[in-house]
């Protein structure tokens, strides 16, 4: 066999392979193999018809063509090999020569990886939010956690704003009433939002024994995004009591005697979760800056295949799931169609450019993953996943999705590289060490490669996942 590369542009390829006609005969003599166990000719056992007569009976051609099916994927990877070449997707193969006793020719078009130059990363400087928690922060942390302590009593007045009610739910779409739009005893806390869009006005002035009719689009269920009709019938009205901000509280809802070491205690983990939304902060700056300083080219047919998955999950996993159509969608995201879809290119082409940048330098800065690393990735996607971490590795590994998550956790790896070369301060003009910023605790926030990846990971949250833009051959 013989190849030959042309690179048509610094992402796509054309190999020229010519393949002599013996080189074809384990796939001719497997093809033969595999038309005896399929047909049957009068006189001869199956299995046992001789070469000859399967030609006459069925065409030399049908067991040619059977033939170079078989053998092509070999030949196209001996050649892919051969050329070093590091490809994207699935090739487009053209069959240019072929005769019967002849050699072989054909071409296939692919994607490869581009050759990236990764210049001097370590004058990287960006600027993040400070770490400060103001005394309000605390009391209204603390105002929460009173919300999550309180108590409710039964009284004989109208319901009122922060109320509960108990209410009896009944949905109608075109004057006849859902089969699934019927619920009772739902208690609700009047100015939540977290029931029916006009709930609130509706119950609002209503006694024990009230009712009332409200119009509301519907958020689940088989009606879901369709108007409806809601009668809405309060069985009880309870008024919510807040607990007294005192000691007595703070040994209630924690492991404090005073309400003094509750309230540093909040500080302590509001400034813990500053810290952490700070080291987020400068891990996804750090990559933005890091692209700007790389020249990416992006493999076309890569950049349409990440788009039409992006569009495709939206429309058929997460549309479903939240009762949305592209109208209701697009209306709640106030933006147009057009808008979207500028905005899932751009998203695309970032995922693509930091997935190749950051493989680049895994590459270079000769990073490995253990087999520690990789199962504690794996048990954090699969508390995300809301699958068992036994249940997330099964499904891994039977979906052959272990070299994916190895790249996951090495592309973390090696943005962590990145922020921990740059120079990162915050908006008071303090440095921040990422790498070993100890609070008074002893607790210590760190990149992590895990951290790193999820900042490296193009995410929003109406787009589900695109996939892995691995190799493939």
């Amino acid at each position: 066999m013989k190849s030959a590369v042309e690179t048509l542009n610094p992402t796509r390829v054309r190999l020229t392979v010519e393949v002599p006609f013996e080189e074809l005969k384990p796939s001719l003599d497997a093809a033969y193999k595999k038309i005896n166990q399929q047909v049957t000719v009068p006189g001869f056992r199956k299995g046992k018809i001789p070469a000859r007569v399967i030609d006459q009976r069925f065409g030399r051609g049908a067991v040619l063509e059977e033939a170079i099916n078989d053998a092509l994927p070999k030949f196209y990877t001996d050649a892919v090999n051969e050329g070093e070449l590091n490809v994207l997707g699935q090739p487009d193969v053209d069959i240019t020569e072929f005769n019967d006793g002849d050699e072989l020719k054909f071409t296939a078009e692919v994607d490869i990886r581009p050759t990236l130059e990764i210049p001097d990363y370590t004058g990287i400087e960006v600027t993040v939010d400070a770490v400060e928690v103001s005394d309000e922060d605390v009391e209204k942390s603390l105002e929460q956690l009173r919300e999550r302590f309180a108590s409710t009593s039964p009284v004989e007045r109208a319901a009122a704003d922060g109320d509960v009610v108990v209410v009896d739910l009944e949905a109608s779409v075109d004057g006849s009433v859902l089969e699934d739009g019927v619920a009772k005893g739902v208690s609700y806390t009047i100015g939540s939002g977290q029931l029916l869009d006009g709930i609130d006005e509706a119950v609002t002035g209503l006694e024990k024994g009230g009712s009332a009719t409200f119009t509301s689009e519907l958020k689940g269920g088989s009606a879901a995004g369709r108007e409806a009709s809601v009668k809405v019938d309060v069985t009880d009205v309870q008024e919510r009591e807040l607990p007294t901000l005192d000691d007595d509280f703070a040994q209630l809802a924690s492991e404090f005697d005073t309400l003094e070491e509750l309230r540093g205690d909040s500080r302590k983990r509001l400034e813990r979760m500053k810290s952490y939304d700070q080291a987020t902060q400068a891990q996804e700056k750090v990559l933005d800056a890091l692209i700007e300083l790389v020249e990416v080219p992006i493999p076309e047919k890569l950049l349409k295949d990440e788009i039409e998955t992006r569009t495709h999950n939206l429309e058929h996993h997460q549309f479903p799931a939240l009762g949305l159509d592209w109208d209701s969608y697009l209306e709640r995201e106030g933006k147009t169609r057009e808008e979207y879809d500028a905005e899932v290119e751009a998203q695309s082409v970032k995922g693509i450019k930091t997935q190749f940048i950051l493989d680049e330098l895994v590459n270079r800065e000769k990073l490995s993953v253990n087999q520690e690393e990789l199962t504690e990735h794996l048990m954090r996607r699969a508390a995300t996943s809301g699958m068992t971490p036994d249940q997330f590795a099964q499904a891994v590994v039977e979906g052959g999705q272990v070299p994916m998550l190895v790249g996951e956790v090495a592309r973390g790896k090696a943005l962590a590289v990145v922020v921990e070369a740059a120079k990162v301060t915050d908006t008071n003009g303090e440095v921040v060490d990422l790498e070993d910023d100890e609070d008074e605790t002893g607790e210590t926030v760190e990149v992590s490669g895990d951290d790193a990846e999820a900042a490296a990971t193009d995410g929003d949250a109406e787009q589900a996942d695109a996939g892995d833009t691995s190799d493939k051959s």
